[in-house]
């Protein structure tokens, strides 16, 4: 059967292909030297981009059928830069240095250097630099499978790959589900209304690092719920959605004393997403794009083999 040829042709063709942004497996290091606020800051540019990273790419059309296979094995490429805003953050002098003081100071994308500033009887607090990242990118596997009562599941799975052998392999897994509200339209209203309508929920954890005790550094937790909508031309079909946010982060490290544990949670403020973007269709390739404006705007770009029955 065609759709068995089919899937026997995804499953060979089944990319694990990663790649992550060079964030170093020296960042314990250089967080050591932070607490509280500190840290918060230096580390909120990452943070913001994990966020709007892992809810880019999780649809590419609102079309999902009633009943029947519908499946795809996708490999998706998303990517935020970032502005100069982002390389500094308000930092204060910690742990009893004289006299208190604020600088600006590198944040974890920001420039290499540390900065220095000069206290009583010549001591000197050092606030450290970051990465000097212009932008957080990396590829992602996923699998679509559907349909029943015109529901379908997305996963998220894989490890990524660096490129450098200092680097603390980031691991990410996450689930979600979708469901046609299209169907209902077609039902009770008209079959001919004129876009694709879907509903879906996702969730997603990534973790970064190993800390001294052996425990995850960073631990984020995404999840997305939104309304998504579609329309085909042949073998264009622009797609866009609005989708609501929450994103959490959960540091572990010591600090500069051994006995010193510092365990920080980083809530992002909630966030509304829209996504715009555009599917090409070219039988049972699909390759699509989009943009995210949000709390951090982000960028998509995704190759799929599908099966999707039409209807």
């Amino acid at each position: 059967m065609a759709s068995a040829a089919l899937l026997r042709r995804i499953g060979c063709a089944a990319l694990f292909l990663f790649l992550a942004s060079p964030v170093s497996a020296q960042l314990e290091d250089q967080l050591s030297s932070y607490t509280g606020r500190n840290a918060s800051g230096y580390l909120e540019p990452l943070v913001d981009a994990f966020a709007a990273d892992l809810n880019a790419g999780l649809y590419h059309s609102a079309h999902i059928s009633r009943g029947g296979l519908q499946a795809s094995i996708e490999i998706l490429f998303m990517s935020v830069f970032f502005t100069d805003e982002d390389r500094t953050f308000t930092a204060t002098t910690e742990g009893g240095f004289q006299p208190p003081q604020q600088t600006y100071a590198p944040t974890v994308v920001g420039a290499k250097k540390a900065v220095y500033v000069d206290g009583v009887a010549g001591t000197k607090f050092a606030f450290p630099g970051g990465f000097d990242l212009n932008s957080f990118s990396f590829a992602v596997p996923q699998l679509r499978v559907g349909s029943l009562y015109g529901t379908e599941a997305l996963i998220r799975f894989g490890l990524y790959y660096t490129g450098n052998a200092d680097v603390e392999t980031p691991m990410l897994y996450g689930f979600g589900l979708r469901h046609s509200v299209s169907q209902y339209i077609r039902q009770h209203v008209s079959d001919r209304f004129p876009v694709r309508l879907a509903v879906g929920a996702f969730w997603q954890r990534f973790s970064m690092g190993e800390n001294e005790r052996g425990d995850d550094l960073l631990v984020a937790d995404a999840l997305s719920v939104g309304l998504h909508m579609s329309k085909r031309f042949t073998r264009l079909e622009p797609y866009a959605g609005v989708s609501y946010e929450t994103f959490s982060t959960e540091v572990s490290y010591l600090g500069e004393s051994p006995d010193d544990e510092i365990n920080l949670t980083l809530e992002s403020e909630d966030h509304v997403r829209l996504t715009l973007g555009l599917s090409y269709n070219i039988a049972f390739v699909v390759a699509h794009g989009e943009y995210n404006i949000g709390g951090q705007n982000a960028f998509a770009l995704g190759l799929a083999l599908q099966h999707r029955p039409s209807e």
